[in-house]
């Protein structure tokens, strides 16, 4: 049943690599169910009840693309676009988390309906390639700060706004030797690496006084706090509309870039360098926001972590699948995921935003009108502590740029359609 399901042997794969592939994934991206509540719940939310969103958000989100889509992605929610939830729509702009959960429920109907239409290929076209990878890098290092932040190595300070930390602090030691962990195993290529550090140094913290566990398997947390939570008539309202934007348009260009590259490694792609199910998978990708909001987390799309599995032969929906059913299993160890520290969850922000920021290497450097727009989106999002500030100047400071230089045959009419919008959202907002 499963060979003529997913076509295991026409793909050139078979059950027991499967298997190893969806396991591989799962290791690489599992830190999300201790990283994406921990961010959440500093907007007020229920840290067990996003626990729950979160596993059952990426339970289906996979699910979703192994059966419909026959692909061997995980997806589960999206870092950077949870921090942006957080950090710059509801504690930033003072919206009410529920709202937040409109805007994203918003934005996952607009993917879907986008997937299904030619706008798809108009929007993901029409940006350059300059800004879609410094969205990419900005919300790096925007999930860098914060790390640093989290992890007690940068402070506030009057003077000079930002300035470095107590160095001697137990917990902010920790997280500089769990960063260091992560790297050297990813080095290595080990699986988890992430998960692995952060659960080296929550163990190490326990002697040390700066951490404790109480158990290892529980029943679920009561999931109702954040379960159809969300204000959708609150996500219509003006000042929200760039919100609504900006998790579309991230999701977007994240959701695709990532299929792509994915489907490059593991040879999906056709001569052209299409892939030949892209709609199925971003469907895929927009029911599994919609449902994650419904469910109480911010946007779900699909993980690069997914290179892990098709590294280890992953190659058709079953991997996905699998991936699917080890969230599930991960709702019932709840005591060990709960008891993660915030200092062991910091290097792995930063790790991920080191792994983020690698877009920008593949910049044109010698064209100034490319490289200063995506320079700009890039620092603006962790020094504006906005992610959508950030894109808004870029394009602005791209349109700006191109036109000024001479070459406004070079601007598509959606980047100009864009740039006037952030425009009039700084103007009026």
């Amino acid at each position: 049943m499963l060979e003529r399901f997913f076509g295991l042997a026409e793909n050139g794969t078979d059950l027991r690599r499967e298997l190893l592939a969806g396991l591989t994934t799962f290791l690489t991206m599992a830190y999300i169910v201790v990283v994406n509540p921990s961010i959440l719940s500093d907007t007020g939310m229920d840290w067990g009840a996003v626990f729950v969103a979160t596993c059952l958000a990426a339970a289906l989100g996979s699910l979703i693309m192994g059966l419909y889509a026959n692909y061997p992605f995980g997806l589960a929610p999206g870092m950077g676009l949870n921090a942006y939830f957080t950090y710059g729509v509801v504690l930033g702009m003072g919206i009410a988390w529920q709202t937040a959960l409109g805007a994203v429920f918003l934005s996952g109907i607009l993917f879907l309906i986008i997937s299904l239409l030619p706008i798809r290929e108009w929007i993901i076209n029409a940006i350059p390639m300059s800004l879609k990878m410094a969205i990419s890098a900005g919300i790096g290092f925007f999930l860098a700060i914060i790390a640093l932040k989290n992890a007690g190595l940068v402070v506030d300070s009057e003077a000079t706004l930002v300035t470095l930390g107590d160095l001697t602090a137990t917990p902010t030691l920790l997280a500089i030797l769990g960063f260091g962990i992560m790297v050297a195993l990813s080095y290595h290529k080990i699986p988890g690496a992430v998960l692995l550090g952060i659960l080296a140094i929550s163990i190490i913290g326990v002697p040390l006084g700066v951490a404790e566990f109480d158990g290892v398997v529980s029943m679920p947390p009561d999931p109702s706090p954040t379960f159809l939570q969300m204000d959708i008539a609150g996500a219509f309202e003006m000042g929200l509309i760039s919100v609504v934007l900006v998790f579309l348009f991230v999701d977007l260009f994240d959701s695709s870039g990532t299929l792509v590259g994915l489907s490059h490694r593991a040879g999906f792609l056709d001569k052209d360098g299409k892939l030949g199910r892209l709609r199925s998978a971003l469907m895929a990708d927009s029911g599994a926001t919609i449902g994650g909001a419904v469910l109480g987390t911010s946007t779900t799309t699909t993980y690069i972590e997914s290179a892990a599995g098709v590294n280890a032969g992953g190659r058709t929906g079953l991997t996905a699948v699998v991936i699917a059913v080890l969230f599930l299993l991960s709702l019932f160890f709840l005591p060990v995921v709960s008891a993660i520290p915030g200092y062991a969850t910091a290097p792995a922000l930063l790790f991920v935003a080191c792994m983020m920021a690698r877009g920008l290497a593949d910049l044109d450097w010698d064209d100034i009108t490319d490289t200063a727009p995506a320079v700009v989106t890039a620092i603006a999002m962790p020094l504006t502590y906005s992610i959508a500030d950030g894109m808004g100047l870029g394009f602005i400071t791209y349109v700006l740029g191109k036109a000024l230089a001479g070459r406004v045959r070079e601007i598509h009419i959606a980047v100009w359609l864009i740039a006037a919008l952030f425009a009039v959202r700084f103007a009026l907002l």
